[in-house]
Protein backbone atom coordinates (compact mmCIF):
# COMPACT_ATOMS: atom_id res chain seq x y z
CA UNK A 1 0.00 0.00 0.00
CA UNK A 2 3.09 2.23 0.98
CA UNK A 3 4.67 1.93 -2.60
CA UNK A 4 1.49 2.11 -4.35
CA UNK A 5 0.88 5.42 -2.79
CA UNK A 6 4.18 6.59 -3.24
CA UNK A 7 4.15 5.68 -7.09
CA UNK A 8 0.54 7.44 -7.30
CA UNK A 9 2.47 10.47 -6.06
CA UNK A 10 4.97 10.68 -8.08
CA UNK A 11 2.92 9.77 -11.22
CA UNK A 12 0.37 12.95 -10.13
CA UNK A 13 3.84 14.98 -9.26
CA UNK A 14 5.42 14.27 -12.87
CA UNK A 15 1.93 15.04 -14.12
CA UNK A 16 2.11 18.87 -12.32
CA UNK A 17 5.42 19.28 -14.21
CA UNK A 18 4.79 18.25 -17.69
CA UNK A 19 1.85 20.49 -17.19
CA UNK A 20 3.56 23.45 -15.84
CA UNK A 21 6.24 23.33 -18.48
CA UNK A 22 3.60 23.57 -20.97
CA UNK A 23 2.03 26.12 -19.07
CA UNK A 24 5.02 28.09 -19.30
CA UNK A 25 6.05 27.91 -22.65
CA UNK A 26 1.80 29.09 -23.14
CA UNK A 27 2.89 32.24 -21.01
CA UNK A 28 5.91 32.97 -22.64
CA UNK A 29 3.99 33.89 -26.34
CA UNK A 30 1.17 35.74 -24.11
CA UNK A 31 3.17 38.94 -23.86
CA UNK A 32 4.44 38.69 -26.82
CA UNK A 33 1.10 38.09 -28.97
CA UNK A 34 -0.92 40.79 -26.70
CA UNK A 35 2.12 43.15 -27.11
CA UNK A 36 1.71 42.40 -31.25
CA UNK A 37 -1.76 43.13 -31.17
CA UNK A 38 -1.52 46.86 -29.68
CA UNK A 39 1.21 47.83 -32.06
CA UNK A 40 -1.10 46.04 -34.78
CA UNK A 41 -4.13 48.20 -33.68
CA UNK A 42 -1.95 50.90 -33.05
CA UNK A 43 -0.67 51.59 -36.48
CA UNK A 44 -4.13 51.19 -37.83
CA UNK A 45 -5.72 53.69 -35.22
CA UNK A 46 -8.44 51.64 -33.98
CA UNK A 47 -8.53 49.44 -30.10
CA UNK A 48 -6.38 46.37 -29.59
CA UNK A 49 -9.93 44.83 -28.75
CA UNK A 50 -10.87 44.53 -32.26
CA UNK A 51 -7.49 42.72 -33.26
CA UNK A 52 -7.32 38.84 -33.24
CA UNK A 53 -4.06 38.96 -32.62
CA UNK A 54 -4.45 40.76 -29.32
CA UNK A 55 -7.47 37.50 -28.52
CA UNK A 56 -4.73 34.88 -29.42
CA UNK A 57 -2.64 35.82 -26.39
CA UNK A 58 -5.75 36.48 -24.11
CA UNK A 59 -6.89 33.34 -24.75
CA UNK A 60 -3.41 31.80 -24.19
CA UNK A 61 -3.23 33.63 -21.16
CA UNK A 62 -6.14 31.98 -20.59
CA UNK A 63 -4.99 28.56 -21.07
CA UNK A 64 -1.90 29.42 -19.23
CA UNK A 65 -3.72 30.32 -16.20
CA UNK A 66 -5.56 26.73 -16.47
CA UNK A 67 -2.34 25.10 -16.63
CA UNK A 68 -1.25 26.67 -13.78
CA UNK A 69 -3.78 25.90 -11.51
CA UNK A 70 -3.87 22.39 -12.40
CA UNK A 71 -0.40 22.24 -11.63
CA UNK A 72 -0.76 23.70 -8.27
CA UNK A 73 -3.12 21.20 -7.26
CA UNK A 74 -1.28 18.55 -8.00
CA UNK A 75 2.51 19.10 -7.67
CA UNK A 76 3.88 21.02 -4.94
CA UNK A 77 4.47 25.04 -5.56
CA UNK A 78 8.04 25.28 -4.90
CA UNK A 79 8.28 22.56 -8.16
CA UNK A 80 5.88 24.59 -10.29
CA UNK A 81 6.89 28.15 -10.13
CA UNK A 82 10.92 27.55 -11.09
CA UNK A 83 9.74 26.18 -14.13
CA UNK A 84 7.83 29.76 -14.87
CA UNK A 85 11.77 30.78 -15.84
CA UNK A 86 10.88 29.00 -18.87
CA UNK A 87 8.28 30.82 -20.24
CA UNK A 88 10.29 33.73 -19.68
CA UNK A 89 13.33 32.56 -22.11
CA UNK A 90 11.01 31.77 -24.51
CA UNK A 91 9.27 35.09 -24.62
CA UNK A 92 12.55 36.62 -24.95
CA UNK A 93 13.47 34.51 -28.02
CA UNK A 94 9.72 35.00 -29.80
CA UNK A 95 9.77 38.74 -28.90
CA UNK A 96 13.10 38.98 -30.85
CA UNK A 97 11.47 36.99 -34.02
CA UNK A 98 8.36 38.37 -33.41
CA UNK A 99 8.23 41.94 -32.22
CA UNK A 100 12.09 42.57 -32.96
CA UNK A 101 12.46 43.68 -29.47
CA UNK A 102 16.02 42.39 -29.72
CA UNK A 103 18.01 42.61 -26.08
CA UNK A 104 21.98 43.84 -25.90
CA UNK A 105 24.42 42.08 -24.24
CA UNK A 106 23.46 43.44 -21.09
CA UNK A 107 19.56 43.00 -21.33
CA UNK A 108 20.17 39.34 -22.10
CA UNK A 109 22.75 38.46 -19.32
CA UNK A 110 19.65 40.42 -17.04
CA UNK A 111 17.26 38.31 -18.26
CA UNK A 112 19.60 35.09 -17.87
CA UNK A 113 20.72 36.49 -14.15
CA UNK A 114 16.78 36.79 -13.57
CA UNK A 115 15.62 33.38 -14.15
CA UNK A 116 18.67 32.09 -12.55
CA UNK A 117 18.36 33.47 -9.09
CA UNK A 118 14.44 33.21 -8.99
CA UNK A 119 15.03 29.82 -9.60
CA UNK A 120 17.38 29.55 -6.97
CA UNK A 121 15.42 31.11 -4.60
CA UNK A 122 12.65 28.87 -4.95
CA UNK A 123 14.95 25.58 -4.85
CA UNK A 124 16.57 26.45 -1.48
CA UNK A 125 12.75 28.00 -0.25
CA UNK A 126 11.73 26.09 2.33
CA UNK A 127 8.44 23.76 1.90
CA UNK A 128 5.42 23.38 4.07
CA UNK A 129 2.07 23.69 2.90
CA UNK A 130 -1.08 23.12 4.30
CA UNK A 131 -3.33 19.29 3.40
CA UNK A 132 -6.67 20.28 4.98
CA UNK A 133 -9.07 22.52 4.65
CA UNK A 134 -8.90 23.07 8.53
CA UNK A 135 -5.80 23.56 8.92
CA UNK A 136 -5.97 26.05 5.63
CA UNK A 137 -8.89 28.13 7.78
CA UNK A 138 -5.97 27.87 10.77
CA UNK A 139 -3.67 29.84 9.26
CA UNK A 140 -5.99 32.32 7.08
CA UNK A 141 -6.71 33.35 10.53
CA UNK A 142 -3.26 33.77 12.06
CA UNK A 143 -2.60 37.37 12.43
CA UNK A 144 0.59 37.63 11.01
CA UNK A 145 -0.61 36.68 7.59
CA UNK A 146 -3.90 38.97 8.34
CA UNK A 147 -1.68 41.71 8.85
CA UNK A 148 0.13 40.84 5.77
CA UNK A 149 -2.44 40.63 3.60
CA UNK A 150 -3.91 43.99 4.79
CA UNK A 151 -0.59 45.72 4.20
CA UNK A 152 -0.17 44.64 0.91
CA UNK A 153 -4.22 45.40 -0.18
CA UNK A 154 -3.35 48.76 1.22
CA UNK A 155 0.15 48.95 -0.71
CA UNK A 156 -2.14 47.68 -3.69
CA UNK A 157 -4.58 50.66 -3.54
CA UNK A 158 -1.99 53.48 -3.08
CA UNK A 159 -0.98 52.24 -6.12
CA UNK A 160 -3.52 51.54 -8.51
CA UNK A 161 -5.47 55.06 -7.53
CA UNK A 162 -2.62 57.16 -7.23
CA UNK A 163 1.03 56.18 -8.29
CA UNK A 164 -0.53 54.53 -11.52
CA UNK A 165 -2.23 57.35 -12.96
CA UNK A 166 0.85 59.42 -12.77
CA UNK A 167 4.03 57.60 -13.09
CA UNK A 168 2.69 54.01 -14.57
CA UNK A 169 3.36 55.03 -18.12
CA UNK A 170 7.23 56.30 -17.89
CA UNK A 171 8.32 53.56 -14.85
CA UNK A 172 7.88 50.28 -15.09
CA UNK A 173 8.59 49.70 -11.48
CA UNK A 174 5.17 50.87 -10.97
CA UNK A 175 2.90 48.18 -13.22
CA UNK A 176 4.86 45.00 -12.03
CA UNK A 177 4.63 45.95 -8.68
CA UNK A 178 0.72 46.56 -9.18
CA UNK A 179 0.69 42.73 -11.12
CA UNK A 180 3.31 40.79 -8.55
CA UNK A 181 1.80 42.11 -5.50
CA UNK A 182 -1.34 40.49 -6.63
CA UNK A 183 0.39 37.18 -6.33
CA UNK A 184 0.14 37.35 -3.06
CA UNK A 185 -3.30 36.45 -3.28
CA UNK A 186 -3.33 34.19 -6.40
CA UNK A 187 -1.26 31.28 -5.72
CA UNK A 188 -2.62 31.12 -2.21
CA UNK A 189 -6.29 31.30 -3.57
CA UNK A 190 -5.46 28.47 -6.56
CA UNK A 191 -3.73 26.28 -4.08
CA UNK A 192 -6.49 26.93 -1.32
CA UNK A 193 -9.44 25.66 -4.11
CA UNK A 194 -7.29 22.42 -4.59
CA UNK A 195 -7.98 21.80 -0.52
CA UNK A 196 -11.48 23.08 -0.17
CA UNK A 197 -12.96 21.52 -3.22
CA UNK A 198 -12.84 18.03 -1.87
CA UNK A 199 -15.69 19.34 1.12
CA UNK A 200 -17.73 20.82 -1.15
CA UNK A 201 -18.25 18.63 -4.19
CA UNK A 202 -17.06 15.83 -2.43
CA UNK A 203 -19.96 13.06 -1.41
CA UNK A 204 -21.89 14.16 1.45
CA UNK A 205 -23.32 17.79 2.34
CA UNK A 206 -21.10 20.49 2.28
CA UNK A 207 -20.45 22.56 5.32
CA UNK A 208 -21.54 26.34 5.39
CA UNK A 209 -17.96 27.15 6.62
CA UNK A 210 -16.60 24.79 3.53
CA UNK A 211 -18.53 26.45 0.73
CA UNK A 212 -18.22 30.12 2.07
CA UNK A 213 -14.29 29.46 1.88
CA UNK A 214 -14.29 28.38 -1.34
CA UNK A 215 -16.14 31.55 -3.21
CA UNK A 216 -13.93 33.70 -1.02
CA UNK A 217 -10.68 31.96 -2.83
CA UNK A 218 -12.79 31.69 -5.98
CA UNK A 219 -13.76 35.87 -5.46
CA UNK A 220 -10.08 36.46 -4.68
CA UNK A 221 -8.27 34.29 -7.45
CA UNK A 222 -11.00 35.92 -10.00
CA UNK A 223 -10.26 39.35 -9.21
CA UNK A 224 -6.59 39.21 -8.85
CA UNK A 225 -6.30 37.69 -11.97
CA UNK A 226 -8.41 40.55 -14.09
CA UNK A 227 -6.58 42.94 -12.35
CA UNK A 228 -3.46 41.74 -13.45
CA UNK A 229 -4.59 41.30 -16.73
CA UNK A 230 -5.68 44.77 -17.41
CA UNK A 231 -2.67 46.08 -15.61
CA UNK A 232 -0.42 43.88 -17.64
CA UNK A 233 -1.74 45.47 -20.95
CA UNK A 234 -1.17 48.74 -19.71
CA UNK A 235 2.43 47.74 -19.68
CA UNK A 236 2.47 46.48 -22.30
CA UNK A 237 1.10 49.28 -23.97
CA UNK A 238 4.49 51.32 -22.80
CA UNK A 239 7.28 48.89 -22.78
CA UNK A 240 8.43 46.02 -24.26
CA UNK A 241 7.57 42.57 -23.58
CA UNK A 242 10.40 40.46 -22.72
CA UNK A 243 11.71 43.41 -20.11
CA UNK A 244 8.18 43.17 -18.55
CA UNK A 245 7.85 39.83 -18.26
CA UNK A 246 10.96 39.27 -16.80
CA UNK A 247 10.99 41.65 -14.17
CA UNK A 248 7.71 40.85 -12.96
CA UNK A 249 8.50 37.28 -13.04
CA UNK A 250 10.76 38.20 -10.76
CA UNK A 251 9.03 39.87 -8.75
CA UNK A 252 5.89 37.69 -8.63
CA UNK A 253 8.10 34.92 -7.97
CA UNK A 254 9.37 37.04 -4.42
CA UNK A 255 6.00 37.58 -3.12
CA UNK A 256 4.62 34.01 -3.98
CA UNK A 257 7.81 32.69 -1.56
CA UNK A 258 6.84 35.50 1.08
CA UNK A 259 3.16 34.90 0.90
CA UNK A 260 3.60 31.25 1.10
CA UNK A 261 6.71 31.29 3.57
CA UNK A 262 3.57 33.39 6.06
CA UNK A 263 0.83 31.55 5.36
CA UNK A 264 2.26 28.12 5.69
CA UNK A 265 4.85 29.10 8.47
CA UNK A 266 7.39 27.77 6.15
CA UNK A 267 10.28 30.43 7.46
CA UNK A 268 9.90 27.94 10.68
CA UNK A 269 11.89 25.28 8.60
CA UNK A 270 14.45 27.86 7.15
CA UNK A 271 17.99 26.70 7.89
CA UNK A 272 21.26 28.58 7.80
CA UNK A 273 22.42 26.70 4.45
CA UNK A 274 19.13 27.48 2.86
CA UNK A 275 19.19 31.31 4.07
CA UNK A 276 22.24 31.78 2.89
CA UNK A 277 21.62 30.36 -0.87
CA UNK A 278 18.56 32.33 -1.19
CA UNK A 279 20.76 35.92 -0.18
CA UNK A 280 22.53 34.78 -2.67
CA UNK A 281 19.55 34.08 -5.56
CA UNK A 282 18.23 37.41 -4.26
CA UNK A 283 21.55 39.21 -5.33
CA UNK A 284 21.21 37.75 -8.83
CA UNK A 285 18.32 38.82 -9.23
CA UNK A 286 18.98 42.63 -8.38
CA UNK A 287 21.83 42.73 -10.18
CA UNK A 288 19.78 40.86 -13.28
CA UNK A 289 17.13 43.80 -12.79
CA UNK A 290 19.72 46.08 -12.50
CA UNK A 291 21.04 45.28 -16.28
CA UNK A 292 17.65 45.00 -17.58
CA UNK A 293 17.15 48.53 -16.29
CA UNK A 294 20.61 49.78 -17.66
CA UNK A 295 19.51 47.83 -21.23
CA UNK A 296 16.15 49.30 -21.39
CA UNK A 297 17.51 53.41 -20.49
CA UNK A 298 20.21 52.69 -23.14
CA UNK A 299 17.80 51.58 -25.63
CA UNK A 300 15.56 54.21 -24.91
CA UNK A 301 18.67 56.75 -25.12
CA UNK A 302 19.37 55.28 -28.71
CA UNK A 303 15.82 55.49 -29.78
CA UNK A 304 15.77 59.02 -29.21
CA UNK A 305 18.65 59.90 -30.83
CA UNK A 306 17.37 57.86 -34.06
CA UNK A 307 14.65 59.75 -33.94
CA UNK A 308 16.54 62.95 -33.76
CA UNK A 309 18.75 61.87 -36.54
CA UNK A 310 15.99 61.10 -38.72
CA UNK A 311 14.30 64.41 -37.99
CA UNK A 312 17.41 66.28 -38.76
Amino acid sequence: MAIDSALRGASSENAGIAIAVISSFINGSTFVLQKKGILRSRARGGSYLTDVVWWSGTLCMIIGQIGNFLAYNVAPAVIVTPLGALGVLFGALLASRVLEEHLNILGKLGCVLCCCGSVMLLIHAPKAEATTRLELEERLLDPVFVMYALLVLLLLITLIVWIAPAHGSSNIMVYVAICSLLGNFTVPSSKGLGLVAPDVFGEGASSSRALALFLGLLGTLAVSILTQFVFINKALECFSSNMFEAIYYVAFTSNVILASALLFKEWTALTLTDSFAMLCGLITVCVGVVLLRISQEALITWTKKEAREKRD
